[in-house]
C-alpha cells in the first residue's frame, strides 16, 4: 500500500533544484535581530557558490551591526508572482565575515571566485568595484527549507 506524500515533501526542490535555484536567483531577504530582540528584515544582492550564499552589504548599516553583535540569520530568497508559480527557500545558520571590512581590494583568495561572479550578474563587469562601503558575509547554512509550488500541478507519479 502507497501512503500519500505529504504536501511539503512533494513541493521540495530537490538538492540540484535547489542549487540551480539559488544560481539564477540575485534578491534576497535577511532577516536579523537586535539585541532587545526587535527583528530586522532588509533586501540584499547575494551570489551562490553551490555551497555557500554571499551576502555584500554595507558596513554602517543595522543590518551589519546586528550580524555583528549575534551572527544567526535568516535569508530568503523567493520567485514567482502566481500562487501556482511560487518557489522559494529559507536558509540559516551563522554568518562569517570574509576579507576586510569595509572591503577595500586586499588580496583575499576566499572572494577571487565569488566577487567575479557577482561583478558580472549585478555589474556586467570582470572585476568587482570595491566602494570601501561594503564588505561580505558568508553564510554556509545549517537549515534549508524549499518548496516549489509548480510541483503540485504536474502530474504524480503512481
Amino acid at each position: 500500500m502507497t501512503v500519500a506524500q505529504r504536501r511539503g515533501r512533494r513541493i521540495m526542490m530537490t538538492p540540484a533544484e535547489l542549487d540551480s535555484f539559488l544560481a539564477e536567483q540575485r534578491t534576497c531577504r535577511v532577516a536579523t535581530v537586535s539585541a532587545d530582540g526587535r527583528p530586522h528584515v532588509g533586501a540584499l544582492w547575494f551570489v551562490w557558490d553551490g555551497t555557500s550564499l554571499w551576502l555584500y552589504s554595507l558596513t554602517r548599516s543595522r543590518r551589519w551591526a546586528e550580524l555583528c553583535a549575534d551572527p544567526r540569520v535568516a535569508v530568503l530568497v523567493d520567485d514567482g508572482e502566481e500562487y501556482g508559480e511560487l518557489r522559494g527557500a529559507e536558509l540559516s545558520g551563522a554568518v562569517e565575515r570574509i576579507g576586510e571590512a569595509p572591503r577595500t581590494g586586499e588580496p583575499c583568495p576566499e572572494l577571487v571566485a565569488v566577487e567575479r561572479m557577482f561583478a558580472a550578474r549585478n555589474f556586467g563587469l570582470a572585476e568587482m568595484p570595491h566602494d570601501g562601503r561594503h564588505a561580505w558575509l558568508r553564510l554556509t547554512p545549517k537549515a534549508v527549507a524549499s518548496w516549489d509550488f509548480r510541483k503540485l500541478a504536474a502530474p504524480r507519479e503512481p
